[in-house]
């Protein structure tokens, strides 16, 4: 796969679409969809919507996250609105102020209590 960058001292506004991975060390307000990688470095900056694969977040973050795998905030990241995800790796130190559901982990809980009302009309 090919990455795609946006460089430090470049904003751009509007939406983004790839299959490949992207790095954003400029800004970015608007939506980026890509079955890749978003990383957003430590000086990036991104207002709008995120719906990817995996993502690894430095920087800043205000709006919707969608990563259906694996979300990994860094200690230097601060992240604001939305957030659903497969599975997370938060560092200590990173601002998360944000509203975040795991995809899948209310199915496993379900599982597990029909489960034991199995079990216990069994017993």
């Amino acid at each position: 796969m090919e990455r795609n960058v946006i460089a430090k001292n470049t904003t751009i506004i509007g939406d983004i679409k790839s299959d490949g991975d992207f790095r954003i060390d400029g800004t970015l307000e608007g939506t980026i969809k890509t079955n890749g990688r978003v990383i957003i470095g430590v000086e990036g900056l991104v207002k709008g919507n995120v719906d990817a694969a995996n993502a690894d977040i430095e920087g800043k973050f205000s709006g919707k996250l969608l990563v259906s795998k694996i979300l990994t905030v860094k200690a230097t990241a601060t992240i604001s609105g939305d957030v659903v995800i497969g599975k997370i790796s938060l560092e200590p130190g990173a601002s998360f102020n944000a509203t975040c559901s795991m995809k899948g982990a209310i199915k496993e809980l379900n599982k597990g209590n029909d489960q034991q009302k199995t079990s216990e009309k069994t017993a």
